[in-house]
């Protein structure tokens, strides 16, 4: 009897899938093998063996860090998902665990400090409520989110693009470096997002009003990765003001460059909500208001 084309689709491994996961929320490989308790050759020959599977590059390997390909931004939708499935029937088969799951989403940059202690207060004062957050650019954030991937999720967008439950001016910077000023250089070398990233057109917009040639001298997905390549003279940037650090120099009007106004913070779930997703995020308002104060 012939085998059908079905049968002869491949089988994803949970393992595989998991190490691809942990590899884009850590940013990198060596992160995640740390993570995973495993070394970082292991977690490589993972991914490797899950791009082979799939037939497809699903990560773009920087120096410094990894991140996921268009066709790996899809893989890790599913993966998650997969995953996550996979927890809730071992909790099912096991009598145990939560009785709710919140999906959070949130920007790269608040996937710690405040966030992170807020949301270690939720679990120890609701522990029938499971966690699962994300972090990420905002863009694959909405995506997820459209996708029903998330059930409660902060995103930076411009200005009324989505109406959310609340929402906040995101005030910017255009930063360079202290020690090592780039932004007299021609062309002018550029830090910036990952194309479709939030911020990268206003940039090449604004220098190019100047009359300046530019080019793209650093890209990262990571907030982190872009303050650091900024105050060790890479480029400049346009930043959150929050995320000026003690190496960076901001470039005021006097340089030309126009004020960014057009970019806000908004707080995104379903009418139809569960009351922990609506309590989960009443705290979230409380502490993004109280930045605003």
């Amino acid at each position: 009897m012939a085998t059908s084309a079905k049968s002869n689709r491949s089988l994803f491994d949970l393992d595989l899938l998991r190490a691809l996961v942990t590899v884009a929320d850590c940013g990198g490989f060596t992160a995640a093998a740390a993570r995973l308790h495993s070394t970082q050759s292991t977690i490589s020959q993972k991914v490797r063996r899950l791009e082979e599977l799939a037939g497809h590059r699903l990560l773009d390997r920087g120096v410094r860090d990894a991140r996921p390909t268009d066709i790996g931004e899809t893989v890790l939708g599913y993966a998650r998902r997969m995953l996550a499935l996979n927890e809730e029937l071992s909790d099912a088969l096991s009598g145990e665990g939560a009785t709710a799951t919140i999906r959070l989403g949130v920007p790269e940059d608040f996937a710690g400090g405040r966030t992170t202690r807020l949301l270690a207060v939720f679990s120890r004062e609701h522990p029938q409520v499971k966690l699962e957050v994300s972090s990420g650019l905002s863009r694959a954030l909405g995506d997820s989110y459209d996708r029903g991937e998330l059930d409660l999720v902060l995103l930076k967008q411009r200005r009324g693009s989505r109406d959310g439950v609340a929402c906040w001016p995101e005030p910017m910077c255009w930063v360079d470096a202290a020690s090592a000023p780039a932004f007299a250089q021609n062309p002018v070398p550029l830090v910036a997002f990952p194309p479709r990233g939030l911020y990268r057109e206003d940039m090449i917009d604004a220098i190019e009003a100047l009359g300046r040639r530019w080019r793209i001298s650093f890209t990262s997905s990571s907030l982190g990765g872009l303050q650091a390549a900024v105050a060790d003279g890479l480029g400049i940037s346009l930043l959150p003001a929050r995320a000026v650090t003690a190496g960076h120099t901001v470039l005021g009007l006097a340089s030309g460059l126009p004020l960014i106004d057009s970019i806000e913070r908004v707080l995104l779930h379903r009418p139809s909500a569960g009351p922990e997703v609506k309590a989960l995020a009443a705290r979230l308002i409380r502490m993004l208001g109280q930045e605003q104060d």
